[in-house]
């Protein structure tokens, strides 16, 4: 690059050492002798040093825009990373709560599973106690069982040997008295039925039933119906006497038609 110059720098500094001539007098610059500057050396160098500078700016702008690219893709990279962690982020978090979840809920099904054992423990206990005292319960009702068995056993052996001294005595009423003994389908009823009463139809029956659970017997029914206070006066009778025979005898005589009666009572 060239360097201009100007002539008022070099007229003002020469302007006070040198005389004033006239128009006509020679210049002193023509008697100075010719200095170079070395201008195309100069304008050589700056010519290399704008290449240089060229070449270095075009350089840098292309380090940049490199870098800028470099920038933009780790940029790119960073956030396609921070969105793949926000995802991972996301799912970790829907895990944490769905997991969080199953434990509740584990948790929560662990709790009724003790409670459940409690009571079921508590249950075996009570159970337990239970089939103590029915363990008891049976050993007393095996006990009862076997002493009433025991009474009845020996009730059984007290009747048959009663048996056997009524036998004949019942054969004595079957045969003398015209009478059986007949069951009635009802407990501790007994029908007594007495034949050849009346000497006109000596095949009509007569029969009376006689309950015999209670503390007394009692005449329930008859048939042909009685007068109910000779009935009670026949048994009156037999809760004094305690004699049965007599009582079965009294109540056929009750059966008996009055004229036969009389004739019998004649006759004896």
């Amino acid at each position: 690059m060239a360097i201009p110059l100007t002539p008022s720098r070099f007229s003002s500094s020469y302007s006070g050492a040198l005389p004033q001539h006239t128009a006509n007098a020679p210049s002193m610059a023509d008697s100075l002798p010719s200095i170079d500057f070395g201008f195309n050396d100069l304008r050589e160098r700056m010519a290399q040093f704008t290449v240089r500078f060229d070449d270095f700016i075009e350089r840098g702008r292309k380090r940049v825009l490199e870098e800028r690219n470099v920038f933009r893709m780790n940029v790119a990279e960073l956030e396609d990373s921070q969105r793949n962690r926000n995802q991972t982020i996301t799912l970790l978090e829907s895990r944490s709560s769905t997991h969080a979840q199953t434990l509740g809920k584990e948790a929560a099904e662990t709790e009724e599973m003790h409670d459940a054992i409690q009571a079921l423990t508590q249950q075996k206990e009570e159970h337990v106690a239970r089939r103590s005292e029915l363990k008891e319960e049976i050993a007393s009702v095996q006990a009862s069982i076997k002493q009433r068995r025991e009474a009845q056993a020996a009730y059984h052996r007290s009747l048959d040997a009663q048996a056997r001294h009524n036998i004949p005595e019942l054969r004595f009423w079957e045969h003398c008295l015209g009478l059986r003994i007949e069951g009635t389908g009802t407990e501790d009823l007994l029908r007594f039925v007495y034949v050849c009463v009346d000497e006109r139809d000596a095949e009509r029956e007569c029969w009376f039933e006689l309950h015999m659970g209670g503390k007394e017997y009692e005449v329930t029914a008859t048939k042909p119906k009685l007068d109910r206070d000779a009935v009670d006066e026949v048994q009156e009778r037999m809760y004094e006497s305690r004699d049965l025979g007599a009582f079965l005898k009294g109540m056929r005589s009750l059966f008996v038609p009055p004229v036969v009666a009389r004739v019998n009572d004649v006759q004896n």
